[in-house]
């Protein structure tokens, strides 16, 4: 606690006030050196002959040797069809090793990849395309119900830019790999002669982020963005080159291509992908068969992985270590993970898109109760402060208000949108979340909710989070969101959406009012309730409570 600053009195005590909610990184541990080709390079230099990637549906694996090849015929290849630094090629794939080839391929002649959502449609897709100005596109033929190759065509003639469409496991791609191979075989230095003239800082990524209004942005990231922050997230997870991580998150988002690929190519270690897209079971089998010592997952994931039937038939024994993160953690899911999966040492993470992603994160010797309860403290060569949203003064420790990060994290800005990147990084270099945050006097962080989501019932401001941990200490609910809809008489109510744990009696409002009668204050008691089989769900696992509120509205009328 600080001493510096006026003394108060307080009922005849006279006590210092609480340290500033503002915190820094460690900074010990220096920023990776170079471009991510540069760090690959390196990481070939000392493991060449450990695993680099395994695909287990396809039963294909590379070596970083062979890996490193890979990369290096597709970047040539890329170079051959007239792709040069600075231009911008998207992907639209579900999860594959093309989809990871491609990343580092790009990375390591500076072009800057565009990574498009699966989920997208035929309108999001033309949007995108048009403005991130891409000029060539890699994508599968289709995932699930989505017809891309229908979709694609139907784009060309909105899409000026778009020239070169290459499709993954088909002529093209193979035409790819074959341009490639001729252009090494021609001038094997074709492409680290490209690779010299890049910067650390130059642009490597665009990231859509899904807004709740208005097109999504582009998060314009650079290779110290997300080489930084995919090594100090596998530094505080203790990677080595014996770890071996299984991915199912989407590699589209941060969490799949950060925290899961760069994490590992940074320290040597092998990046599994169990499938396409999650399968709870699939993700098991992967963890078992391949040995995973750790395993990453949005909290719906590990509860979706935790609820099957079969579940104690799997050998995790494997694992130690992983992250949640994406959305809060409930509690529970928390212990049961550490508990009945064995991830002793398992992290939480928290940040987002435009921080590339982490801002602070839960270390391997935290407590239980840290770890459970909070999003840790800050990473290293980062800073972070809570302030009133209205004053932007940062508040005293204990106090919530918004949570704010700065450092090499922060993204270059939206592409071609600076007047939103203005709006959200402020003339201090800080970025703003949205995301309301406490710190306590040991650093930990406590994210409480979405500024936008706070509800207000009667002039009470509820936080839906604390509702929720509540509502999953019931015995038969599974999973639980909460979210305001509107009433005549306190301006917001409380509805609650529940999924119930198989065989469980289904729960009606007055039953859910009495198991928290005398537990929650009457205004976070909600009135409503509406039991789901499944949440409506982003791609990345997210729960979509705009969506719920929508539905919501008629549900209540």
């Amino acid at each position: 606690m600080s001493d510096t600053g006026d003394l108060r009195e307080n009922d005849g005590d006279r006590r210092s006030p609480r340290a500033p909610s503002r915190d820094s990184g460690p900074t010990d541990t220096p920023l990776p050196a170079g471009t991510i080709g540069d760090d690959l390079a390196r990481t070939v230099s000392s493991h060449g002959d450990r695993d680099a990637l395994v695909d287990v549906p396809s039963g294909r694996r590379w070596t970083y040797r062979e890996f490193d090849r890979a990369v290096d015929v597709v970047a040539a290849g890329l170079l051959a069809q007239g792709v040069r630094t600075g231009d911008r090629v998207g992907i639209w794939a579900p999860n594959c090793p093309e989809w990871t080839i491609l990343q580092y391929a790009t990375a390591r002649i500076g072009v800057v990849l565009v990574t498009i959502n699966p989920a997208y449609r035929t309108f999001e897709l033309q949007y995108v395309l048009n403005q991130a100005q891409i000029g060539t596109l890699v994508a599968a033929t289709a995932f699930k119900t989505s017809d891309y190759t229908a979709m694609i065509e139907e784009s060309r003639d909105e899409c000026p830019d778009l020239t070169s469409v290459v499709y993954i496991g088909t002529d093209s791609w193979s035409d790819l790999v074959a341009a490639g191979e001729r252009a090494l075989a021609d001038d094997p230095d074709t492409v680290a002669a490209v690779s010299l003239g890049l910067s650390p800082d130059d642009a490597v990524n665009i990231q859509y982020t899904s807004g709740t209004t208005g097109f999504p942005k582009g998060a314009t990231l650079s290779h110290r963005n997300i080489l930084g922050n995919g090594f100090f997230v596998g530094e505080l997870c203790g990677y080595t080159e014996v770890d071996r991580v299984c991915i199912p998150v989407p590699f589209y988002h941060c969490f799949g291509m950060v925290l899961g690929n760069l994490a590992c190519t940074s320290h040597g270690a092998a990046m599994v992908i169990p499938g396409e897209s999650f399968d709870p079971a699939a993700t098991l089998r992967a963890v078992e068969q391949q040995r995973c010592t750790s395993l990453y997952g949005v909290p719906t994931m590990f509860i979706a992985e935790l609820a099957l039937p079969d579940f104690a038939s799997y050998d995790l024994s494997s694992l130690r270590t992983g992250i949640m993160a994406g959305s809060p953690c409930p509690v529970e899911v928390m212990k049961q993970v550490i508990d009945r999966m064995g991830m002793t040492e398992v992290s939480i993470c928290y940040g987002m898109t435009e921080t590339s992603p982490v801002s602070t994160q839960t270390r391997a010797d935290d407590s239980i109760e840290q770890r459970v309860s909070t999003v840790g403290r800050v990473g290293p060569h980062l800073e972070v402060q809570i302030v009133d949203p209205v004053t932007g003064e940062t508040v005293p420790r204990g106090e919530s208000g918004e949570l704010c990060t700065r450092g090499y994290s922060v993204m270059l800005g939206y592409w071609r949108d600076p007047a939103k990147t203005a709006e959200a990084i402020d003339d201090d270099g800080w970025m703003h979340t949205g995301d309301i945050g406490v710190m306590d006097d040991d650093g930990y962080i406590a994210v409480t909710g979405r500024i936008k989501d706070i509800v207000i019932r009667g002039g009470e401001n509820i936080y839906p989070r604390e509702v929720e941990e509540f509502l999953y200490t019931h015995p038969d609910i599974l999973d639980a969101q909460v979210i305001g809809v509107p009433d005549s008489r306190y301006g917001e109510e409380l509805m609650a959406w529940i999924r119930m744990r198989d065989g469980a009696a289904v729960l009606d409002a007055e039953a859910l009012r009495a198991f928290c009668s005398g537990r929650l204050a009457h205004y976070k008691i909600p009135r409503y309730v509406h039991i789901v089989d499944e949440f409506p769900m982003t791609v990345t696992g997210k729960v979509r409570k705009v969506q719920m509120r929508e539905e919501s509205l008629a549900l209540i009328e």
